[in-house]
């Protein structure tokens, strides 16, 4: 039988400038600055009571750190799994198949990037444009069901500065 499934999107914190200093962009790694202001943001979804079955990241350095500083913040650390279905440029359909394989979970964070994740949240809300998410954005969208045909209803878009203010 489908369960319902709330998916909050994430996009990676604030990371260091592509450049002679990191030619592999997989391996651009969060800013100390970046880092610290996502670990304020997550307070505020702490004070949301986000619950979450597990985070699906990508594997780029950058996304795993923001991934591991949410994991690590919730009062419930949950698992953090990389899979190629965040990379940028990956299949819509991929992630898909990679949600619909949390079997079990009701609540999931995709952590990732830009322009993939306004994207992403477009089609699972039946947008026409991509929604834009500033570094550290996160938005709530619920499903009645999964997998499901239907759009889901966004629920909320918060940028990082708005969660910093609600921790």
């Amino acid at each position: 039988m489908a369960q319902g499934l709330t998916l909050y999107l994430v996009r990676h914190a604030v990371a260091a400038e592509r450049g002679e200093a990191y030619p592999n962009d997989d391996l651009r790694p969060l800013t100390p600055q970046g880092e610290g202001k996502f670990r304020k943001a997550v307070k505020g979804l702490v004070g949301l009571d986000i619950p979450l079955d597990v985070i699906l990241t990508s594997p780029l350095v950058r996304a795993r750190q923001t991934a591991d500083i949410l994991a690590d913040g919730l009062s419930k650390s949950p698992r953090v799994v990389e899979t190629d279905a965040l990379r940028p440029g990956a299949r819509f359909e991929r992630l898909m198949k990679a949600v619909t394989d949390c079997a079990g979970c009701t609540s999931i964070a995709l952590v990732g990037h830009e322009p993939d994740l306004g994207e992403i949240a477009a089609r699972l809300v039946g947008a026409s444009t991509p929604l834009s998410f500033n570094k550290g954005a996160v938005c709530r969208i619920d499903f009645d069901k999964w997998p499901t045909e239907q759009p889901g209803r966004l629920r909320w878009f918060m940028t990082q500065k708005i969660l910093r203010r609600i921790s």
